[in-house]
């Protein structure tokens, strides 16, 4: 019986495979956590306030104007078509421009405000930066002392010829 020798391989270490296979495993761990920082930087959840104790004592100045709105009986009914918006409002609003903060359900950085000029007594008109869909809120806001609030959600009644509020 012939004794057999242990075989030598001919080729490096870097010319085979399981090195490599095993060098690639840790290495897509590291491809994919760094997908996932970037994931995670891009995507960030808009909802959380970073400034929850200034946020929170501004709120107490909004209800005060839109109690204002409501004991003045102000209401407003907002329509969109195409890039234009026209906010027809009853009750005593003589304000030549009125402020529209309109800001997306999730996304922060897709939040305006425009300035709303009147065309008549009681309908004011302005041209959108952008694209607006429903579920949208919006902030109607008048200035100066007796200054008021309304605010809602852009319906899809309020894209085409309906009304909203």
């Amino acid at each position: 019986m012939s004794k057999q020798l242990p075989r030598e391989d001919s080729q490096p270490w870097y010319k085979q495979f399981w090195p490599w296979f095993l060098i690639a495993l840790p290495a897509a761990v590291v491809v994919a956590g760094i997908n996932m920082v970037f994931v995670a930087h891009e995507g960030a959840d808009d909802l959380v306030a970073d400034e929850y104790y200034k946020d929170g004592l501004a709120i107490n100045r909004k209800l005060e104007k839109i109690e204002r709105a409501r004991s003045l009986n102000i209401a407003a009914n907002i329509f969109i078509q195409g890039s234009d918006i026209v906010i027809k409002t009853s009750g005593p609003v003589n304000d030549q421009l009125l402020k529209l903060d309109m800001s997306h359900p999730l996304e922060s950085n897709q939040d305006f405000s425009l300035m709303l000029v009147q065309s008549v007594p009681g309908e004011y008109r302005g041209r959108l930066p952008a694209a607006v869909a429903p579920r949208w809120h919006w902030s109607l806001t008048s200035e100066g002392e007796q200054a008021w609030r309304l605010d809602g959600s852009v319906t899809a009644a309020d894209l085409g010829n309906g009304q909203g509020g």
